[in-house]
C-alpha cells in the first residue's frame, strides 16, 4: 500500500528494502539531495527521470564547490 506521505512509493522502491530517509538523515543538504534524486530518478515520474539526474549533478557541482571554497566542513 502507498502512503504518500510516511512513505512515499518513490522513496521506498528499492529492491534492499532500505528507506531513502534511513539513508540520506545524516548527510548534509547538498549531498542528502543529491542521493534522493538518483534513487528516485524516474520513479516519481518516469518523463522526468533525467532532470532528476540533473538535479542530482547539480547538487553534487554544489558540494564541489562549497568545499573548493572552503564554506563547508569536510565530512569525516
Amino acid at each position: 500500500m502507498n502512503d504518500p506521505v510516511n512513505s512515499p512509493k518513490h522513496y521506498t522502491n528499492s529492491p534492499s528494502g532500505i528507506e531513502l530517509v534511513d539513508v540520506i538523515a545524516h548527510l548534509n543538504y547538498c549531498r542528502s539531495n543529491a542521493i534522493k534524486y538518483i534513487f528516485r530518478a524516474g520513479c516519481k515520474d518516469p518523463a522526468k527521470e533525467m532532470e532528476d539526474l540533473k538535479k542530482a549533478q547539480w547538487c553534487i557541482n554544489k558540494e564541489i564547490s562549497m568545499l573548493e571554497q572552503g564554506r563547508i566542513l569536510r565530512q569525516p
